[in-house]
């Protein structure tokens, strides 16, 4: 005796199974996709870069020389946001977005992917503020720690001890 297929349906029924037909393939497919990579690249170096801007002064703390490209990106920040330069990676984006068939960018990074994002656009000034207390405290912190090491190497005395044990117990 053979049963009817049972035709009801329930609720996790996902109706019926549509497959998709090859069509013709577009000649511009693979074009342009080195492109989009380079601006994804632009994008990510743009992230990590806002990050070190914020964040690379407390590398100090464990590292002093990084100080000096902190210094160097704090620099480059303040010519970007005074308009006295562009931002290359900006320009870089731009750029690899038009050559890989997409629309370029009307705004800058900070204003396409932070404004309106992380914080309201009419607060750009308190986030630009805030930022700066950020960098301040990770500078002061550095500068502390940088004092404290001195002291306990005995470099506010100015002279460096000959004796190896003696050096190779204050570092």
């Amino acid at each position: 005796m053979s049963r009817a297929p049972d035709t009801s349906r329930t609720l996790f029924d996902a109706g019926p199974v549509i497959t998709p037909t090859p069509g013709p393939a577009r000649a511009d497919y693979g074009r342009g996709m080195g492109y989009r990579w380079l601006a994804t690249a632009a994008l990510v170096l743009h992230f990590g870069y806002i990050a070190f801007l914020g964040l690379g002064g407390f590398l100090a703390w464990k590292w002093p020389k990084a100080i000096w490209a902190h210094l160097v990106a704090v620099a480059w920040g303040l010519l970007i946001v005074s308009g006295r330069v562009h931002c290359p990676l900006t320009w870089l984006e731009d750029r690899a977005r038009e050559r890989a068939g997409l629309t370029k960018l009307t705004q800058g990074f900070v204003d396409r992917y932070l404004d309106n994002v992380i914080y309201p656009a009419q607060y750009v000034n308190v986030a630009r503020l805030g930022l700066a207390l950020v960098v301040a405290v990770s500078y002061l912190g550095a500068f502390l720690l940088w004092r404290a090491r001195k002291a306990r190497a005995g470099g506010d005395s100015g002279s460096k001890s000959a004796d190896p044990e003696e050096r190779a117990a204050t570092v």
